[in-house]
């Protein structure tokens, strides 16, 4: 699989055939599926995916690889490409008729944090998510609380889905080799979340201003919204890290910074 790589954008293109046919069978899109691919790159994943029936959107920032997409899946009306960047789209717009979206992508190592963060803000129109991260950001994604890889996004992304991680995948499958190893994982969004928050605005308000100073305790870190005494109300000990609560915490946490605004 050949394409033109910009060093900007951190393109790394997927060729290993073995690879993109595990991928293929994780995410095992069926027809009248309507799935999103982000960043497709020469389209090693795109193919398998058009193959299947389905209905496919390409989000592809690079302008220098729209036209060879483009000339490689002309006769497939289903798909549809479009040059934009990820960040600034707005996943609703590419669904119809009430349509929940299936996510793919190989998610660029320079921007896959913020990128999560934007699809979580989107969850009403997504049915699931399948990305190649750095493994690096796949585990932080699913780390339990206890220790340095779990932070703010574990929290949020465990808040809203299930995390699974499926496979590794070596830097030899890609064109470039990256000096990383890849992670290919599935994020399921929750039918119900698993705690209850009276709103989820101050439940990543919270979170994020723990893990802000995160070397540091609790009874500093949240001083701006929470003294130590209501700490102690919602059942957390002041002298936690933030790395130490799990999502009850934070939800008790979330409780009692609306309780005092109530």
């Amino acid at each position: 699989m050949t394409g033109v790589r910009r060093k900007r954008f951190g393109q790394h293109f997927l060729h290993d055939p073995g690879t993109i046919n595990k991928i293929h069978r994780a995410i095992n899109a069926k027809p009248m599926q309507h799935l999103v691919e982000i960043g497709p790159g020469a389209g090693a994943i795109t193919q398998g995916l058009v193959d299947s029936g389905c209905q496919l959107d390409l989000v592809e920032l690079d302008r220098d690889l729209i036209a060879p997409l483009q000339e490689r899946f002309h006769d497939h009306p289903q798909l549809h490409i479009h040059n934009r960047d990820v960040l600034d789209t707005d996943i609703q717009s590419l669904a119809t008729s009430g349509e929940k979206l299936r996510v793919v992508g190989n998610l660029p190592y320079n921007i896959s944090t913020p990128l999560l963060f934007h699809l979580l803000a989107q969850l009403p129109y997504i049915q699931d998510m399948h990305f190649m991260l750095q493994k690096e950001v796949g585990e932080r994604i699913a780390a339990a609380p206890g220790g340095g890889t779990y932070g703010r996004l574990s929290v949020m992304v465990q808040y809203f889905c299930t995390a699974e991680t499926l496979f590794t995948i070596k830097p030899g499958a890609f064109s470039p080799p990256p000096r990383v190893t890849s992670i290919f994982v599935r994020l399921q969004p929750h039918t119900e979340p698993p705690v209850n928050v009276k709103s989820e605005h101050a439940f990543e308000v919270v979170v994020r201003q723990a893990f802000s100073q995160r070397r540091k305790t609790l009874r500093n870190a949240l001083r701006k919204l929470l003294d130590e005494d209501a700490i102690r109300s919602a059942g957390v000990d002041p002298g936690l890290r933030a790395e130490n609560l799990g999502l009850a915490e934070y939800a008790a946490l979330t409780q009692q910074l609306a309780d005092m605004h109530t």
